[in-house]
């Protein structure tokens, strides 16, 4: 696949990041990171990937894809035998290979930015990469990305990644805010290449979690007319969220948990189905199973769902595995607007402690984004801009500049949302 001008700008932009502050364009927390609090950053990213290691017949090679100076590959040499990296900006590489000296196991390699020619089909166990596909501007360069991963990967190999789920909007992409991919993209994507789809989390938001394992060539086709038969039984069935046994019927808790037990192994969210009460869920995960066969799947409720005791019932290729399960589904609370973090918008890191003079709010469960009014003691913010971070839960941010008139030191940032007002947020202005 040729895209020499993308490519061109995805190298020079990459390799200017990494002059100016590759910790802060690869972290995006605090500009002037040291490394150890750098790579401390990815504490939260490698128990994302370590929860898929479960499903990996063997650890002997895992490849990263944009791997940048090398805070992935760090704590994620530990699992495997040998470790790769690939990244455009050769740059970045040059960091990698210093940051990464003490470890015998990385190889961080410079790569062309669209494909993994450097490495032989059926090579890895595992294929991840974080917040990378985000930052390419054209779809042709992430699908040419996955075919790679899949052809790169051994037979039953986990790819597991981050995609760009934004809704799509009318305006050009660039190598930092890069093309949109929707859901149902992402499931036709491993249908037509054999790619057994076991998670797609996080939909419709800038950080889409796919994970998929590599089946043999003409798997899908195979499925066809096969003969299931209740072979599984459902053990319990849990809110997803919160572990009761209980449900609202709609909202960001309005998730399920289904356990169930000899679930077939060839089961992805292609071909597996859930209803409550005879209404289609969406499919989110399937667990790996654990040492007494249980498999975790995981499902947001259908809208028009009725509340009281509702059956749930699972089938594979069209017909049902097991017997029913029962879940009770309650009506759902009122939405409660949430202030989930107040800090600089540029350096994330600094807290409630006001570097750029830009504020960043975060926001869950609000009803109406254009209400939202903030002013820094008194004083009306500037330039507000926001987008939405979660549709399913009404996350939302809001970026606005500090007035003129607020000077360094201790202030109040006041909230509002229409009538509904938040207790004040203590800032500091460095």
């Amino acid at each position: 696949m040729d895209h020499p001008e993308v490519l061109r700008r995805m190298r020079a932009d990459w390799n200017a990041r990494a002059g100016e502050d590759a910790n802060y364009y690869v972290a995006f927390g605090r500009r002037g990171q040291q490394d150890d609090e750098f790579f401390a950053t990815a504490a939260d990213v490698v128990k994302v990937l370590e929860r898929e290691l479960k499903r990996l017949v063997a650890r002997d090679r895992a490849l990263e894809i944009g791997c940048g100076p090398g805070r992935l590959m760090r704590p994620m040499s530990r699992h495997f035998a040998r470790i790769d990296g690939v990244d455009v900006s050769d740059q970045m590489i040059l960091l990698a290979r210093e940051r990464l000296r003490a470890i015998p196991n990385a190889y961080p390699h410079h790569g062309s930015g669209s494909d993994l020619a450097l490495f032989p089909s059926d090579t890895f166990d595992f294929v991840y990469s974080f917040a990378v596909f985000q930052h390419i501007p054209s779809r042709d360069v992430v699908f040419h990305y996955l075919r790679e991963a899949r052809r790169v990967l051994k037979p039953g190999g986990i790819l597991r990644c981050q995609i760009n789920g934004l809704p799509q909007h009318d305006h050009s992409y660039d190598t930092w805010s890069g093309v949109r991919i929707a859901p149902d993209e992402v499931t036709a994507f491993a249908l037509e290449n054999d790619l057994q789809l076991l998670a797609l989390e996080d939909i419709w938001t800038q950080y889409m979690w796919i994970t998929c394992r590599k089946m043999p060539a003409g798997w899908v086709r195979s499925l066809a007319g096969r003969s299931t038969g209740k072979v599984s039984v459902i053990r319990s069935i849990s809110n997803a969220l919160t572990g009761e046994r209980v449900a609202p019927v709609s909202g960001p808790l309005a998730a399920l948990s289904v356990w169930i037990q000899f679930l077939p192994g060839e089961c992805g969210l292609n071909h597996l189905q859930v209803t409550a009460d005879g209404r289609e869920c969406r499919m989110i995960y399937i667990g790996p199973p654990e040492p007494d066969g249980v498999s975790q799947v995981n499902v947001w409720l259908p809208e028009g769902l009725r509340t009281g005791l509702v059956p749930v019932e699972v089938s594979w290729l069209g017909q049902p595995v097991s017997d029913l399960g029962w879940v009770r589904i309650m009506p759902a609370s009122p939405a409660v607007p949430r202030i989930s973090a107040v800090t600089d918008a540029v350096n994330l890191l600094s807290g409630t402690r006001i570097i750029s003079r830009f504020v960043k709010v975060a926001m869950t469960e609000v009803p109406h984004a254009g209400e939202f009014h903030a002013t820094v003691d008194g004083c009306d913010a500037l330039d507000t801009a926001w987008f939405c971070t979660d549709p399913l839960g009404a996350g939302y941010e809001f970026n606005f500049r500090l007035p003129e008139a607020i000077a360094t030191g201790p202030h109040q940032v006041r909230i509002a949302l229409g009538r509904r007002t938040f207790a004040p947020v203590a800032i500091e202005v460095a």
